[in-house]
């Protein structure tokens, strides 16, 4: 009766920046550092531990890595529910109005 009241958010966005000291950095394209692939990920499922702490991921069925992210430069993550939003979750990295990766990510809830 009153489940509509239940109705998660259906999108979520958090800024992010890669410091550029991370340790990552300094073997990753010496004297000209961008932040590697898996660093972003890595960001994306913090975004998505924060927006829905019951997910766990159990892939990445499709990411597409646009533009580079240099260190120190901002992105916004946002994370958006699909169509079949019990499962999966579409992602968006964007610096300013640009978007660098856009992808999908397969989860599964855990009861709360």
């Amino acid at each position: 009766m009153l489940g509509w009241l239940k109705l998660r958010q259906m999108n979520f966005e958090v800024c992010r920046t890669i410091r550029a000291d991370h340790p990552s950095l300094p073997g990753h394209f010496p004297g000209a550092p961008i932040v590697p692939a898996v660093l972003i990920l890595e960001e994306v499922l913090a975004a998505l531990s924060e927006w829905r702490a019951d997910a766990r991921l159990l892939g990445i069925p499709a990411v597409k890595f646009l533009a580079p992210l240099q260190p120190e430069q901002p992105f916004t993550i946002c994370l958006s529910s699909t169509t079949n939003a019990q499962s999966e979750i579409d992602f968006r990295c964007r610096v300013e109005n640009r978007v660098i990766v856009e992808g999908r990510l397969r989860i599964s809830r855990g009861s709360t």
